[in-house]
């Protein structure tokens, strides 16, 4: 992947605007969800009240995302490998970077009914603007000897008839832009390619300044997405492809912080209509042991 000057600019700033001293291997009294019950259990529970499987639905959603598992299949799978590695309710803090939209919440109130409270590192879109000074701060609250799981990416909607980029909420009659910040940085970045933008000489407004680094940051995936068969299918791609860049550099200067262990989960969250299950397309899923070295990539164990 090749990024513009500007977005590799923009990268550069953000690493060292936000860089800190390593949150080291302090106290903290955070609290994590009480050990009485173990994560595995608690999965159940929480997905006790969700929907049912539809196999129809099912068939529609991996059709347009192969790879895709729903959120319930996600936890399970998740919680059970974790186990093996010493991650419990009591010892793990999760961190989420995911889009500020109240859909992204869906994945993320699963995983804090598991895991207990949830230190929010994302903005719009899902990209990680809590940078390498809100991963410290988070760094600093995971319990002693204990374990972080980190949870990122886009998120993207399909309704009941299988159109992509919209979603059923509930309580709105019409069917809803899912997501509308990748929905407005593509439009910004189609008006490029194609000749049709007003260009704006202004320094980006901190009053958007979150939409104004998304559309600078899906620059280099013009061609992508003008090649693409279905534009919002690839949109969300687009975007986990980029937000990698900032993860794996925000993940790598933070590795002094690790305590016992850290678990880093990515891919593409796939809304659905109130009534059935959510989906999750994992395309990462790393351990990294106290000592910061990736150990073992358990992506395949998700599939």
């Amino acid at each position: 992947m090749k990024l513009s000057l500007a977005s590799i600019a923009l990268l550069a700033a953000s690493a060292s605007a936000f860089t800190t001293s390593p949150a080291g291997h302090v106290s903290t009294r955070l609290a994590v969800a009480p050990g009485e019950t173990k994560a595995s259990e608690k999965v159940v529970q929480a997905f006790a009240d969700k929907p049912e499987e539809d196999p129809e639905f099912d068939a529609l959603v991996k059709s347009n995302f192969p790879g895709a598992i729903n959120n319930r299949d996600l936890a399970t799978r998740v919680v059970e490998l974790l186990e093996e590695k010493g991650f419990d309710p009591s010892n793990t803090l999760l961190a989420t970077s995911l889009c500020a939209d109240e859909l992204a919440r869906v994945l993320e109130d699963e995983f804090v009914s598991i895991y207990g409270n949830n230190f929010n590192l994302g903005g719009l879109s899902g990209f990680p603007f809590a940078g390498n000074t809100g991963w410290g701060a988070m760094s600093a609250h995971v319990p002693d000897n204990g374990f972080c799981l980190t949870i990122h990416g886009p998120h993207v909607g399909i309704t009941k008839e299988g159109q992509i980029g919209k979603v059923e909420r509930s309580g709105i009659a019409l069917v809803d832009t899912c997501c509308g910040s990748a929905v407005a940085a593509s439009n910004y970045l189609k008006g490029i390619t194609d000749g049709s933008a007003n260009i704006n000489p202004r320094i980006q407004q901190f009053t958007d300044f979150q939409q104004g680094a998304v559309q600078e940051l899906i620059l280099p995936f013009g061609k992508r997405l003008a090649r693409a068969d279905e534009r919002m299918r690839e949109l969300p791609y687009a975007l986990y492809d980029s937000q990698e860049v900032m993860v794996t550099d925000i993940v790598n200067s933070g590795k002094a912080s690790i305590k016992q262990g850290l678990a880093v989960l990515g891919g593409i969250q796939i809304n659905t209509a109130p009534d059935q299950l959510d989906y999750f397309h994992p395309l990462r899923f790393d351990y990294y042991d106290a000592d910061g070295n990736l150990v073992e990539n358990m992506l395949p164990y998700l599939r």
